[in-house]
């Protein structure tokens, strides 16, 4: 009777203890595979420049009346009156309010709404053959 009670108590607590070991392993592991990674690889990509004050002027503004996508300013979430000069992001025709446009386009160069690239070559277009 006495080695059944010895049994019964012992053979959880073994039990118990080889679990947190195994356990305490994988987190060691764990911590030191990320530690290896950071260093090899960066974990964020490198931020993409926005565009410069020359590149911005070249973007066409109009004014609120002449939207046609609709008159709601994606960056500051307001609406666009009808008088207000309005920053248009060629290619997709979307329209912001000009502070709110350049402020998004200084800091990164895609569209706020469907993220279409502003690559150079909406700045320097290839000169065209006159043959």
């Amino acid at each position: 009777m006495l080695v059944s009670v010895f049994i019964a108590l012992f053979l959880p607590c073994a039990g118990m203890t080889a679990v947190f070991l195994v356990y305490s392993c994988l987190l060691w592991y764990a911590a030191d595979s990320d530690n290896d990674q950071e260093f090899q690889s960066p974990v964020k990509p490198s931020r993409e420049e926005g565009l410069s004050a020359s590149d911005l002027e070249k973007l066409p503004k109009v004014t609120g009346k002449d939207l046609v996508l609709g008159t709601d300013c994606a960056v500051c979430l307001d609406d666009i009156e009808s008088d207000q000069p309005v920053r248009m992001v060629p290619g997709c025709n979307h329209g912001f309010h000009l502070q709110c446009a350049d402020t998004w386009l200084s800091k990164q160069s895609v569209c706020p709404v469907c993220r279409a690239k502003l690559g150079p070559e909406l700045f320097n277009p290839p000169e065209s053959n006159p043959c």
